[in-house]
């Protein structure tokens, strides 16, 4: 898998995320290569944004082809004209919250952050910055007057690992919505596995916000939106299929998604300003 090299005219390029590490994405994205170009039938290379900005700014000017995009990239490309096709869906639902956590046994509240410092993933990340930064506020929670400081780590782990090194006392995670029955701990070990979330207590659980989808560059020919969106329609269907959706998508399976439908995250976007 080549990571931010130049690409070929002839390969799709695909781009994954930052936010769950780079070495996690690297490990697991020559099986996307080559289970990609199988369905394709093209040259495949997937490479590893170095931040949520470059992954946006590649799409739309096209030196990705597509790519697997948290919320808020999705709903920017969206309105300059790009099409999202397919969302995640996990435990049977399309969406997810963020959890404000900290350190166990910090005894910290939304009342008692005045002086700590924050460890946020990146300010295009919804778990990990927009979604507790909007909720903080409508609290009534300045964080540029109540954090002493606040700096991004470019993934959850980073984030995660800050809090418990004590570098940083809160961080935000993603997590599933409360008709799950799931706490912020399934967020947690889901980042730095094992019983991980015992070792953070809660804060607080913020709004929720539409899954993580694939939007396709707008120079991509329509056939090939068409067999990359069936495709990714269909990664439940075989093994190797179902190994992708766990490992590189953390998803059960795709849904179609459907149009405009990350509209709302504009709110959110500008409530973090």
């Amino acid at each position: 898998m080549s990571v931010n090299s130049p690409s070929s005219r002839t390969a799709f390029r695909f781009v994954l995320p930052p936010s769950l590490g780079s070495e996690y994405a690297r490990d697991r994205g020559d099986k996307l290569v080559s289970f990609l170009q199988e369905a394709l039938g093209k040259p495949v290379e997937v490479s590893v944004a170095a931040n949520y900005e470059a992954l946006a700014k590649d799409l739309l000017s096209g030196r990705a082809d597509a790519a697997w995009a948290p919320p808020f990239v999705c709903a920017r490309t969206e309105a300059m004209g790009i099409r999202v096709l397919v969302r995640g869906v996990r435990l049977g639902m399309s969406s997810y919250r963020s959890a404000l956590v900290c350190r166990a046994g910090a005894q910290l509240s939304v009342e008692r952050l005045k002086g700590t410092t924050a460890a946020w993933v990146d300010r295009d990340a919804v778990a990990g910055y927009l979604l507790p930064v909007a909720y903080l506020k409508a609290q009534g929670v300045e964080p540029v007057r109540t954090f002493t400081a606040q700096h991004f780590t470019g993934s959850y782990r980073g984030a995660l690992e800050e809090v418990l090194s004590g570098a940083a006392d809160v961080a935000g995670v993603f997590c599933p919505p409360a008709s799950t029955g799931l706490s912020y701990t399934a967020g947690v070990e889901k980042v730095l596995g094992g019983r991980t979330g015992e070792k953070f207590d809660l804060i607080a659980y913020t709004e929720e916000a539409p899954n993580d989808g694939v939007p396709v560059a707008m120079n991509v020919p329509a056939p090939l939106v068409s067999t990359l969106e069936s495709t990714l329609l269909g990664l439940g269907d075989s093994p190797e299929g179902q190994e992708l959706l766990k490992k590189v998508f953390s998803a059960d399976r795709f849904e179609p998604a459907p149009r405009m439908g990350y509209r709302a995250l504009y709110r959110v976007a500008l409530a973090s300003l």
